[in-house]
């Protein structure tokens, strides 16, 4: 059986996913009632789950989380005697920053210059939409020949563990025979990847604190602490002249010795401004893939509009942490706030709060499913070789599921190569690159079965 019917059979369901995407991208579910009603994520989780009961799954159901948020299962059984397969994509997205520089509305899906724009429409909406398409055109052409689990998280960009909580309470849930994560990208349009990688990650709020209370700056400024003051050099610590980070007690000499990331494509890809450097020392692929990296998320303090001539009594920022493979992200947490308290100035007083951890992940590429997804990508994407790549970003219940299910195989793939912007103001999707990888994973399912056939 040739892939043609698959392709096409994709081709024809792209308008509805459009309009399927278009629904979804629509709920503002951002999993942070500060910020969104929660209702916004509770509307896209039962979308989600009417979806799944549509294409006949069974077991469809909203699983309460223990971080207050809710992910949502379906079991689609295939032949018997056939393997089962997982289906991971989360439906709660990132908040869209400053919505006025979004040049569309970012929960209204838009096409522009042969994109879709809108919040989650790669990262990772379109991974849910992906899995769709993949299971509707194998059913459209003789059936899925294996069974299917599907998992929407609903608080993957929070951080807040709340899936792994509950996959740890029900080991069973989703225990499958390979896991298929599409919350990653293609290295570049056009050229089929799978994620060999992620870096883990640990979140964490500090609070200084040096006065009972913000003072006149003219009239006690230059003796008093300032407590901003205090927090600027305290954040100014984390990282070297050069701009790398420096976290005492943390590697950050190791190296990538896979496909390599060209510095100018970088550039372009990450829109560096003309004359600015980059930071860091070693190649791209070191420093984004293999190497820790801090950032400073958010910083409470008073804005430029109304500032008066005060000293801050108190200042507060929130840091995250990306920790390479090889090292763990609970050790790296220690370090870190040990770092924090260690090198607070003038004896300002400080409290550290840990707000989000998830170990690093590295896939075992050597493994048949690799070899079915490498068939497949091989036709979705005519004259292409899959390659492996690393990933800067975090995906905290792909080592928690490889924890559980150790004899099982995680594959990741997704829709958030570079041009989509993930996590900016303007992410978009690539409508082909939704075609194309919904067709391999359809392939992929397909020579999947037939590879475990006895």
């Amino acid at each position: 059986m040739t892939a043609r019917p698959i392709s096409e059979t994709v081709a024809s369901l792209m308008p509805r996913a459009k309009a399927e995407l278009a629904e979804l991208v629509a709920f503002r579910s951002v999993a942070d009632p500060a910020q969104f009603p929660k209702s916004e994520c509770d509307a896209a989780a039962d979308w989600v789950a009417d979806a799944l009961r549509a294409e006949d799954f069974q077991d469809v159901a909203l699983l309460d989380t223990p971080d207050g948020t809710r992910s949502v299962y379906g079991f689609l059984p295939g032949p018997a005697g056939a393997p089962t397969v997982l289906l991971y994509a989360h439906y709660d997205v990132q908040p869209p920053l400053d919505e006025s520089a979004w040049l569309s509305p970012p929960f209204e899906l838009t096409e522009r210059d042969g994109r879709w724009f809108g919040r989650g429409a790669a990262d990772c909406k379109g991974g849910f939409i992906m899995h769709l398409l993949a299971l509707r055109a194998l059913k459209a052409d003789g059936g899925v020949p294996v069974s299917v689990k599907v998992i929407a998280e609903g608080s993957e960009e929070q951080g807040t563990g709340g899936l792994e909580q509950y996959a740890e309470a029900h080991p069973e849930l989703l225990a499958a025979d390979t896991i298929v994560i599409g919350d990653t990208g293609n290295f570049r349009i056009g050229l089929p990847t799978v994620t060999a990688t992620l870096r883990g990650m640990t979140m964490l709020r500090v609070q200084l604190d040096t006065l009972e209370g913000n003072l006149h700056s003219g009239q006690f400024g230059g003796a008093a602490p300032d407590a901003l003051a205090a927090m600027i050099r305290l954040l100014a610590s984390l990282r070297a002249e050069d701009g790398t980070t420096t976290v005492d007690g943390l590697m950050t000499d190791t190296e990538w010795d896979g496909l390599q990331y060209p510095e100018g494509e970088f550039r372009k890809d990450a829109k560096v401004l003309d004359g600015v450097e980059l930071i860091g020392t070693g190649t791209v692929a070191d420093r984004i893939w293999a190497r820790p990296a801090v950032t400073v998320i958010g910083i409470d303090c008073p804005p430029v509009v109304g500032a008066t001539p005060s000293l801050q009594a108190s200042a507060r920022a929130q840091i995250s942490l990306r920790v390479p493979p090889g090292q763990d992200a609970g050790e790296a947490t220690k370090l870190l706030t040990a770092h924090l308290r260690s090198h607070a100035p003038w004896g300002a007083r400080v409290s550290v709060e840990q707000v989000g951890q998830g170990q690093p992940f590295r896939a075992d590429t050597t493994s048949p499913a690799y070899t079915s997804m490498a068939e497949a990508m091989r036709v979705a994407y005519p004259g292409e070789e899959m390659q492996s790549s690393g990933m800067g970003g975090s995906i905290p219940l792909c080592n928690t599921l490889a924890a559980l299910y150790p004899e099982a195989e995680i594959l990741l793939i997704g829709l958030s190569e570079p041009e989509a912007q993930i996590h900016a103001v303007n992410e978009s999707v690539s409508p082909q690159e939704l075609e194309r990888l919904s067709v391999a994973e359809a392939l992929f399912l397909r020579n999947y079965a037939e590879s475990k056939k006895v």
